[in-house]
């Protein structure tokens, strides 16, 4: 499988296991200094690799290029080993950091890969502006990050790193989740 349909493979993944919905997230690969990203508002259920949309390292999104491609190209720029940024919507990662407070993992899995889960306020009239600069830094020390209200962004080596990052995350969230709601922690 070539590297844009390994792209497209997990942007529906994202979707298909409920991390977002028809329309929403991004997905981006690096490729030399290429990076390839999935079009703004494009859905998930119908992409396909021909679709996606060329940056490129240097800065320049490609045009048609998702809204966040600014800030995927700001992660790769800030960390050259980083192959793939997944961007997510998972329900219960972004309702577990509405009140702005870092997600501390209660479950073994979730500590064992994140000592914490840096989370970002960014107001939504200066998202475009300011989510490449404040996003990439947070990027650039920890494999995920939540923007509260927002989403998810899980950098990695690989498609397939990204991936496990941001379903670890969700499904911690979702055991503390329901740990809060029984009343186990």
């Amino acid at each position: 499988m070539n590297f844009k349909d390994d792209l497209v493979r997990h942007y529906h993944w994202l979707r298909q296991y409920g991390l977002n919905d028809s329309h929403s997230g991004n997905a981006s690969v690096r490729e030399g200094n290429s990076i390839w990203i999935t079009p703004t508002g494009c859905c998930a259920d119908t992409l396909t690799s021909g679709e996606l949309v060329e940056c490129h390292s240097d800065g320049h999104p490609g045009q048609d290029a998702s809204l966040d491609a600014p800030l995927h190209v700001a992660v790769y720029q800030a960390n050259p080993k980083v192959r793939a940024v997944l961007h997510s919507h998972g329900p219960y990662s972004v309702a577990m950091t509405m009140d702005n407070k870092e997600f501390l993992p209660e479950d073994f899995e979730g500590q064992l890969y994140f000592s914490r889960v840096p989370v970002l306020t960014i107001p939504y009239d200066r998202y475009v502006a300011e989510s490449p600069r404040l996003v990439s830094a947070v990027l650039a020390e920890y494999p995920i990050a939540v923007v509260r209200g927002h989403g998810i962004y899980a950098r990695a080596e690989s498609l397939t790193l990204a991936y496990k990052w941001t379903c670890s995350l969700e499904l911690s969230a979702k055991t503390a989740f329901i740990a809060h709601q029984a009343g186990k922690i």
